[in-house]
């Protein structure tokens, strides 16, 4: 693991599934996170604690996942200045996810919290190590080693089908 370490929150367990993603591509990756619960409505006070704190502990990086009205985001980078990745989960109480999407989305100005699709939390890790990147030459050199590792499987799917009889219309 790296030197830098990034928070990974959601602001409910039920958002685990969502946000395992993003640990585990940050794993992968080779880089360190935390990850826990701060809901910003039923525990204000854990919220407020979390981003003040996270430079200090050592944090580079906030990717915060919320449901419904996904408040969590906006309010972590308003109490810091680290970046703030947002991942708006489709929550059992969502309206069909467009209420997070807009909720992490429309943030006022000096406000900023990167937005990933929904349920994208995989993208958000892999955003967070782009940014560590910028200060982590090896990280920089897994992160190509992971988009050429796409691109092969891209590829090798190509040829397989080619193998099988598809038309590809196209000459690889």
């Amino acid at each position: 693991m790296n030197q830098f370490k990034i928070g990974i929150i959601m602001g409910s367990k039920s958002d685990l599934n969502i946000m395992q993603d993003a640990a585990d591509v940050l794993s992968e990756l080779g880089v360190d996170y935390e990850i826990t619960v701060v809901s910003a409505h039923r525990t204000p006070d854990r919220l407020f604690e979390y981003a003040k704190s996270a430079a200090g502990r050592g944090l580079k990086v906030v990717i915060a996942g919320a449901g419904g009205a996904a408040h969590l985001p906006g309010m972590v980078a308003s109490l810091t200045h680290l970046p703030v990745i947002g991942v708006p989960v489709k929550s059992s109480n969502s309206i069909d996810g467009w209420d997070s999407v807009l909720s992490i989305l429309q943030m006022p100005n000096g406000i900023p919290v990167a937005t990933v699709a929904l349920n994208a939390a995989k993208n958000a890790g892999l955003l967070a190590a782009q940014i560590l990147s910028t200060a982590d030459e090896d990280l920089g050199h897994r992160l190509i080693a992971y988009k050429q590792d796409l691109a092969k499987k891209v590829t090798d799917s190509a040829l397989e089908m080619k193998q099988q009889g598809y038309p590809s219309g196209y000459d690889d």
